[in-house]
């Protein structure tokens, strides 16, 4: 069984050859998933500095580090594709969040990415900070990873160049179209991105200023990224009303630029919506079928996270996160945005009403102190303590806060997750932070996924459910988001490839993240090792930092590493 193993995964077999090998570390006994899709095979794996050195029985080898993995799993680094950890990782490097739970590349870039920069825009940033204040080191997208890099962090780090950032860089928050040099000039913004190793252009279109470029203009920076194989990928343009028309649109983008594309989270948000999945579903694989590298990426909860001003129209948000709290404070302006949250639209998405009503919209994290009083109460109970009705409520808090307040929108459905967590193309983000339930983080509340998002997979989806075999949803957190980036050498479990591990036990692995108590790590992972150091041993942090940056494939150092 073993000889079979090694012979398909083109490894080396060291049982009889001579003398002894000695290695860094040998994780010997475990069933191991090489993150192909294969079944599990159980078999050693041998690490030497920062690579996997052989795979096989190695029962005649040394290590200085022997860790005995019976009766567990095996499997390559869990890639988290949609990361909001950027300014975690500045707090606390060691993600603990993330980290407890297998994952060993965080992704960034959600429409917004943490470069390139103007002054004006390092200005912004520093002005929305929250409880945790840092000086803003880099302008670049590089040099934002550099740093982090520099800091020193546990996992490793990546990210798209933000279609957001870009167009706040040349345009501004005006809704407008760029001119032709200004658009010129963020095509340039995605190539040096590129170039110091961005994987693509992520977008995030539901939100102001995001919402004001046209397919046309995404087009453009597409077409730029795609000029070093880089790929789009977007929080489409609507989830609800006009959700199959923002399908329409992603794809129409991947065929006119040849990029592949991927959906940010991708679902159907609110009731009168949920049954839209099915045909979305069938849009994605007639473009798979016509050659349209299309993916999709979700987390695994039926609920999202994100502010207030996705329950406001976009109008009142044009010139940025100043000009909109000003304009609530002017009666006229707010009487006028409480009649639009009230009625159904199309023509932005309305998160309350997705989320079935204020009772479906959990308050979760305030910068004001005085407000968090209100953390883990729905915003229908707010409005009934304040006695007001829950969209002058909603007006009030962000003007008082002067943010977007962070909520948690139940708007999906479980069937649906169902569903699409079996879909082939489908990979995993968790559209949240990397957190510890310690010090700066307990000031805010947050969404469960911010703990729990990759063990809840393994013990709800394939565990209690079997939703997928364990295998599948391996390949899914692995090699399927890996070759979607086009990573070097990571996302399997293979001779010469980065020792990213994750040692854990799926009969025990456990979210334990609610949405009253988030602040839980998860349990039942109890190694990782990221690229070769061995960051959790024994399920506890070692305090080790070993990530590093891993770049996309428009990296000029590709061409001098060849």
């Amino acid at each position: 069984m073993r000889l079979r193993f090694v012979a398909a995964l083109g490894v080396t077999l060291l049982a009889g050859c001579g003398s002894p090998h000695s290695y860094d570390a040998i994780i010997r006994g475990g069933t191991v998933y090489d993150g192909t899709g294969a079944p599990g095979v159980v078999a050693d794996v041998a690490i030497a500095g920062d690579r996997i050195a052989a795979i096989g029985d190695l029962k005649d080898a040394r290590a200085d580090k022997v860790i005995d993995a019976s009766g567990k799993a095996v499997s390559p680094g869990f890639i988290n594709m949609l990361s909001w950890a950027v300014d975690d990782l500045i707090a606390d490097g060691r993600s603990l969040g993330d980290i407890s739970q297998g994952v060993t590349l965080e992704v960034f870039g959600e429409g917004m990415s943490w470069g390139p920069l103007n002054d004006d825009m390092k200005k912004g940033l520093k002005e929305r900070q929250g409880d945790f204040k840092y000086d803003i080191e880099w302008t670049t997208l590089g040099e934002y990873l550099d740093y982090l890099e520099r800091k020193g962090v546990s996992p490793n780090v990546a990210s798209f160049i933000g279609a957001t950032s870009a167009r706040i860089h040349e345009v501004g928050f005006d809704n407008r179209a760029a001119d032709a040099e200004e658009l010129a000039r963020m095509q340039d913004l995605v190539r040096d991105a590129m170039k110091e190793g961005a994987m693509g252009v992520g977008s995030s279109l539901i939100y102001a200023p995001a919402n004001f470029a046209s397919t046309e203009e995404l087009t453009a920076l597409v077409a730029a990224a795609a000029e070093y194989d880089g790929m789009y990928i977007s929080h489409i343009r609507s989830e609800s009303g006009k959700f199959l028309e923002a399908v329409d649109e992603i794809i129409g983008i991947a065929r006119a630029t040849g990029a592949p594309a991927e959906i940010y989270h991708f679902k159907a948000s609110g009731r009168p919506n949920w049954g839209k999945l099915d045909e979305a579903i069938a849009k994605i694989e007639a473009a798979r079928a016509e050659g349209l590298a299309v993916t999709t990426d979700m987390y695994s909860y039926a609920a999202s996270s994100t502010g207030l001003d996705a329950a406001m129209p976009l109008w009142v948000q044009e010139g940025g996160h100043d000009a909109w709290v000003e304009r609530l404070k002017d009666p006229e302006i707010r009487a006028r945005v409480a009649e639009e949250m009230r009625s159904p639209s199309v023509d932005f998405e309305n998160r309350i009403e997705h989320a079935g009503g204020p009772e479906g919209v959990l308050l979760v994290g305030f910068k004001n102190p005085a407000l968090r009083k209100y953390q883990g109460k729905t915003l229908g109970e707010v409005s009934r303590e304040r006695g007001t009705p829950p969209e002058e409520t909603a007006i009030d808090l962000v003007i008082e806060d002067d943010s977007r307040v962070q909520v948690v929108y139940f708007v999906m459905s479980e069937d649906n997750i169902s569903k699409k967590i079996k879909l082939p193309f489908m990979s995993f983000g968790s559209d949240g932070g990397s957190m510890a339930p310690e010090g700066v983080f307990l000031t805010q509340s947050t969404h469960p996924r911010a703990y729990g998002n990759f063990a809840r997979i393994f013990a709800k989806y394939v565990r209690d459910e079997n939703a997928l075999p364990i295998e599948e949803a391996v390949r899914k957190l692995t090699s399927l988001p890996a070759g979607n980036l086009k990573l070097k050498d990571r996302g399997k479990l293979a001779e010469g490839y980065y020792a990213d591990v994750v040692v854990f036990d799926p009969a025990t692995i456990q979210d334990h993240a609610t949405f009253k108590e988030p602040h839980q790590l998860s349990t039942g992972v109890s190694e990782v090792f990221v690229n070769g150091v061995l960051t959790i041993g024994e399920g506890k942090h070692t305090g080790a930092k070993g990530g590093r940056v891993v770049r996309g494939p428009g990296w000029d150092g590709w061409k001098e590493a060849k």
